[in-house]
């Protein structure tokens, strides 16, 4: 950051800085936390930041001044850590099992079930001899139970509830505020974290979206809706903006949307294993451009 606040800053180094925020999402927290703080700074007068810059530190405080600066420095570094624990990225990196942004990848569980995490999720696995219990940390995965001779129930617990597999394939999708369970084979059962006494049960070929209190009502969802674990996204009458959200979690730094042109209707098949073809793609289905400012910061824009 002191390097990009100097007079002869250079696109290089800004490309440089995009590329090491990409490559860990705790990197891009302690550049968000270096941003704050750099709004603090502005809103110190001039008058009186020049001023203190100027004063000469008598030699009596030197030690002091030394003991002051370790402490600016571990005190953001554990609010930043405090701040952190909630996050996705910290679920991810403290997680049994998890994947990076962009990455795909299917695990068998002691039981046979198979399991898929989609980009940037997490997962840990608790079984015993009774129960078989997974918990979902963070962002998407595809189950596909196996028979337990013991039958212990099959189960995965997320922020807003618990899903129970009746002999199932679905995907269990977790964001901030709501969860969505989407069922291919069996049925699930889903009981909320706060209204546990009344379960949901979905049947094949539907799919409901759920948070901590209250259960919508199930619509039809397609086969399609697994797509991303063959590592494509179909669109089937889309928006843009919805598009390019789910492109954005295959992609490092930052992908966005142009308010202007959110509303565009999108069909197709687009790659999730090469995120840029899919946006080259775009770009020669609708009447937009792709602007990159650098491979980290890409805006999907009307076409000029």
């Amino acid at each position: 950051m002191a390097r990009l606040w100097s007079d002869d800053a250079s696109d290089e180094d800004r490309a440089d800085c995009a590329r090491w925020r990409a490559a860990h999402p705790h990197h891009d927290l302690a550049w968000q936390r270096l941003q704050a703080f750099e709004g603090k700074l502005h809103s110190v007068p001039r008058d009186v930041a020049r001023h203190a810059l100027r004063e000469p530190a008598p030699a009596a405080y030197l030690h002091r001044r030394r003991a002051l600066k370790l402490l600016a420095v571990l005190l953001p570094v554990g609010g930043m850590l405090y701040a952190a624990r909630g996050t996705d990225a910290w679920q991810v990196a403290t997680a049994g099992h998890g994947t990076a942004t962009g990455e795909v990848r299917e695990m068998t569980l002691p039981d046979g079930t198979r399991v898929m995490l989609a980009s940037a999720s997490a997962i840990d696995v608790r079984f015993d001899a009774s129960s078989r219990l997974l918990i979902l940390r963070s962002g998407e995965i595809l189950v596909t139970t196996a028979h337990d001779p013991a039958q212990r129930p099959f189960r995965v617990q997320g922020r807003h509830g618990t899903v129970r597999a009746l002999g199932t394939r679905f995907t269990l999708r977790q964001d901030e505020h709501t969860s969505r369970v989407a069922v291919f084979e069996g049925a699930v059962e889903v009981r909320l974290a706060h209204a546990p006494e009344r379960p949901v049960r979905v049947a094949t070929g539907y799919g409901a979206v759920f948070s901590a209190d209250i259960v919508q009502s199930a619509a039809p969802v397609p086969a399609s809706a697994a797509a991303w674990s063959k590592g494509v996204l179909v669109a089937d009458n889309m928006r843009l903006d919805a598009l390019v959200a789910e492109l954005g979690r295959y992609r490092p730094g930052l992908l966005r949307c142009d308010p202007a042109v959110a509303g565009l209707s999108v069909n197709g098949v687009f790659s999730l294993r090469d995120t840029d073809r899919a946006l080259h793609n775009l770009a020669l289905a609708l009447p937009v451009q792709i602007v990159a400012r650098t491979r980290f910061w890409v805006t999907v824009q009307a076409a000029a």
